[in-house]
């Protein structure tokens, strides 16, 4: 069911199911995704007693800000206080958080900044705390590629084509880092619909420029965006994922991230999906997120 409640500066919107007693968890979808990335893992947990929540970030789908003064930033500080406000808001003390890309983020400032507020963690391409400071040093060349993205929405040319095109543009991006996945027009065009969104091309340019140091960040979220650049550890028990046909995140890229969870921590790839992953490969999710649990 489809409910909004006031979380924050957002009125935010998100879908819930299952027992409303159950034990909660928390999905958190993308870029440039939706809700419906959870379309197949939220039965699935509902049927293991899970009262299941899946939130429209900022920026997405009927998810609306309630003041136009407040800065339409898509920064990681952002995406964990809005996950926090809407535990706040829905009486939560604590869940079982997991997500991927943007959700992915999210859930890993929670568990990290606020961990008494995460029972367990499931995050896919590992520690997705952003180190804004070295964000200027290269990368290999074959990593720099995949983030051609990225570096075309730095400038006014790719806010002007995400406004235009940004149907195609998302549709390319599914494409390219879901190399093996297919599917057809309905699927792309029920998660679409969350694009038209009035503030979703000024969130997304926020984002892809604030974390390379291009764009200001929100004066309210310093003192968040101060604890994050300390690259905090995790010290709730965590699963990450890989997608084995990632095609933005290849696996093996993120085994590194290992040393920042310490809380117990196992690391699985995902053979045959890509950066999608839950809605890719829902049964590997799902399972995920009950072994963590029982963690």
């Amino acid at each position: 069911m489809l409910r909004r409640i006031a979380a924050g500066v957002l009125d935010l919107a998100y879908e819930e199911s299952g027992d409303p007693a159950g034990w909660p968890v928390i999905l958190l979808h993308g870029f440039p995704y939706d809700i419906h990335a959870y379309d197949a893992v939220a039965p699935r947990l509902a049927a293991e007693g899970a009262r299941v929540i899946v939130p429209y970030l900022r920026g997405y789908g009927p998810t609306r800000f309630l003041s136009p003064a407040t800065p339409r930033s898509g920064q990681q500080a952002a995406l964990g206080r809005d996950l926090l406000d809407l535990m706040d808001a829905l009486g939560i003390e604590s869940a079982v958080l997991a997500g991927y890309d943007w959700g992915g983020r999210a859930a890993c400032i929670v568990a990290a900044l606020w961990p008494e507020r995460a029972r367990a963690l499931v995050s896919v391409n590992g520690y997705n705390i952003q180190d804004i400071a070295r964000a200027g040093e290269p990368q290999a060349p074959e990593n720099e590629f995949r983030y051609w993205y990225q570096y075309y929405l730095h400038g006014e040319r790719g806010r002007a084509g995400l406004t235009r095109n940004r149907g195609a543009f998302c549709r390319l991006l599914w494409k390219l880092w879901s190399p093996s996945w297919v599917f057809d027009d309905a699927t792309f065009e029920r998660t679409a619909a969350a694009f038209d969104n009035p503030d979703f091309v000024d969130v997304v340019i926020q984002s892809y420029r604030h974390r390379f140091g291009l764009a200001d960040g929100d004066p309210a979220l310093e003192t968040v965006e101060a604890r994050l650049a300390a690259l905090p550890a995790i010290t709730v028990p965590s699963i990450t994922l890989d997608g084995g046909d990632d095609g933005v995140s290849p696996p093996g890229g993120t085994a590194h991230h290992a040393r920042r969870f310490t809380g117990g921590h196992a690391h699985r790839i995902i053979p045959g999906a890509g950066h999608n992953l839950p809605q890719e490969a829902p049964e590997a999710f799902a399972r995920a997120i009950m072994d963590v649990r029982g963690g």
